[in-house]
C-alpha cells in the first residue's frame, strides 16, 4: 500500500446530507484535517455540485465527508468518467456507514480523519455490470430492506410554549419521518438462472431463496446461492469467478444501498484493483 504525506493537498468534499445529519462530527473532522495537511473544503448543494467538485480537484486528494450513499456516489461518478483507476478516495464517515466500516474505514470523525492523513491507499477490486453500475460491497436477491436512520430527538425550552408550537411545527414539514423499512417488495422464492464464468451454478427448475455476489479477492468475485428449504436448512451452494450473470422473470436488486430493477438478466464482472481507497496503515 502507498503511504501518504501530511503535506498533501486535499479536497474536502462535505456531502449536504452529513450537515444535515451530524453537524459536530463535521466540523471536527474539517478541524482535524485542515491542522494536518492544506484542505480546500466543497460544500455542494446536490449530486450535480458534487459531481463537479470531483471533476475539478486537479492535484489535491479528495475526502468524501459523508455516508455510503456519497461514498458510492462518488465511486460511481469518477468510474462513469473513467477516472476511477487514477484517483485514491478517501471517507470520513458521517451517517450510515456499514460499508465503509466493513472495506476497513475506522469509526469516527477523529480515527477516520487521521486514517485520511496517515493512512495508506489500498487498491480494492469492483463489481460493474452490463449498465456500468458499480457495487463495492454486497450485492442481493432480492433486496432485503433496510432500516432508514431515525431522527435525533431536540429539546425545546418548557418555559417557551410558542417556541414548541413552532418547532412542532417544523418537525411536521421539515423533519425526516421516523425510522422504517424501505418500500421494497417482499417477493417469496424466486427462480433464477445464476451462471458463473458460463457455468450454470443453479437453473430455473430449482427455487432459490437468495443470491449473494460481492467482490473479493485476486479479481474474483465470491457467490453464494440458497436454495429453497424444505423441512432441514439447505446448504448454500458457494463458488468464485469472475463474471456472474442472473437470468430470470423481474427481478431486483441491491447494490451497496441502491434497490435496482426489475431486470431479466444482469451480468456482473470483476475490475481487480479498481479503485483505491486511503485505510489505516498496517
Amino acid at each position: 500500500m502507498a503511504t501518504f504525506a501530511t503535506s498533501d493537498q486535499l479536497l474536502v468534499v462535505i456531502d449536504p446530507a452529513a450537515r444535515q445529519t451530524d453537524g459536530e462530527s463535521v466540523r471536527i473532522a474539517k478541524d482535524v484535517l485542515s491542522a494536518g495537511a492544506a484542505t480546500k473544503v466543497c460544500l455542494p448543494d446536490g449530486p450535480e455540485e458534487f459531481a463537479r467538485a470531483l471533476a475539478r480537484r486537479g492535484s489535491r486528494r479528495p475526502v468524501v465527508v459523508g455516508d455510503d450513499r456519497a461514498l458510492v456516489r462518488a465511486v460511481s461518478h469518477l468510474h462513469r468518467q473513467r477516472d476511477l483507476a487514477g484517483c485514491v478516495l478517501s471517507v470520513v464517515p458521517v451517517g450510515q456507514a456499514a460499508l465503509a466500516e466493513a472495506l476497513g474505514v475506522p469509526a469516527g470523525a477523529v480515527a477516520a480523519a487521521r486514517a485520511v492523513l496517515d493512512g495508506a491507499a489500498r487498491q480494492l477490486d469492483l463489481l460493474v455490470d452490463d449498465s456500468d453500475g458499480v457495487v463495492l460491497g454486497t450485492l442481493g436477491i432480492p433486496p432485503a430492506p433496510v432500516r432508514a436512520a431515525a431522527a435525533e430527538p431536540v429539546s425545546v425550552a418548557s418555559g417557551r410554549p410558542w417556541l414548541r408550537t413552532t418547532y412542532r411545527s417544523l418537525v411536521r414539514n421539515l423533519a425526516p419521518r421516523p425510522a422504517r423499512l424501505a418500500s421494497v417488495p417482499c417477493p417469496g422464492p424466486s427462480r433464477l438462472r445464476v451462471e458463473v464464468d458460463g457455468e450454470t451454478v443453479v437453473d430455473l427448475d430449482q427455487p432459490v431463496e437468495t443470491v449473494s455476489v460481492a467482490p473479493g479477492t485476486g479479481g474474483m468475485a465470491s457467490v453464494e446461492v440458497r436454495p429453497l428449504s424444505v423441512g432441514a436448512e439447505a446448504t448454500p451452494l458457494r463458488v468464485s469467478g469472475q463474471t456472474v450473470t442472473v437470468a430470470g422473470a423481474d427481478f431486483r436488486y441491491r447494490a451497496d444501498s441502491a434497490v435496482s430493477g426489475p431486470v431479466r438478466r444482469r451480468t456482473w464482472r470483476v475490475v481487480e484493483g479498481a479503485w483505491g481507497l486511503t485505510l489505516p496503515s498496517a
